[in-house]
């Protein structure tokens, strides 16, 4: 019998239990994967990806991309009828970092973050190009943050900020502050108008 044979008839006998698999292939219209499982290394046939899922009125997709580290456990105690419950961080695939305080997401917090890179799909640890460009949230105790790239939005008590690149515009109840850019409406500019009555330029308001 050959090696991957009599590993699979292994993993057949074996009492069911919950374990550990590398994903190996994804149907993401199914929400669907195969599993390499550990440390046997045995692929399953496609199963149910339920790791991020809500299924109803409101719906939740997040499917397992292929290298994912997830925990699969049997149904009603059948080895041959597994689940993927979810996913796990490893020495490999870490946390993400958060782009508004910089460090990992805290007891209390939820952090959601695109483009970290796709984990490695082989033994030399190469994962996939991370982009810089990808979209993220962060929900604490002191408000909300979502951003794409060098733009950003937070929601604070009482204040609401936008920043593109070097521009940065702040609402609160004492009114809108805008620095390091222009106003502009489709016809005008606030820096750069020319004013009704004479045919001179403006520089920045002043008072």
């Amino acid at each position: 019998m050959s090696d991957a044979r009599f590993d699979a008839a292994a993993l057949q006998g074996r009492t069911a239990h919950t374990m550990f698999g590398i994903v190996s292939a994804v149907d993401p219209v199914n929400h669907a994967v195969k599993v390499r499982i550990q440390p046997e290394n045995v692929e399953t046939g496609w199963l149910p990806d339920a790791g991020g899922v809500h299924a109803g009125d409101l719906r939740i997709a997040c499917p397992s991309s292929l290298g994912t580290h997830v925990v699969l456990q049997p149904v009603e105690g059948d080895g041959e009828h597994l689940v993927v419950t979810g996913c796990v961080f490893d020495t490999v695939v870490m946390a993400p970092v958060s782009p508004l305080t910089g460090d990992v997401a805290q007891p209390g917090e939820l952090l959601v973050k695109g483009g970290c890179g796709y984990p490695p799909l082989s033994s030399s640890g190469a994962s996939g190009a991370t982009s810089s460009k990808a979209g993220w949230l962060h929900v604490g105790p002191v408000g909300v943050a979502v951003g794409a790239g060098n733009a950003r939005i937070v929601l604070k008590d009482g204040e609401i900020s936008l920043s593109v690149a070097g521009t940065n515009m702040t609402l609160t109840s004492s009114g809108l502050t805008v620095s390091g850019g222009d106003v502009r409406t489709d016809q005008h500019s606030l820096n750069e108008h020319v004013h009704l009555l004479g045919s001179q330029k403006t520089e920045g308001p002043l008072g």
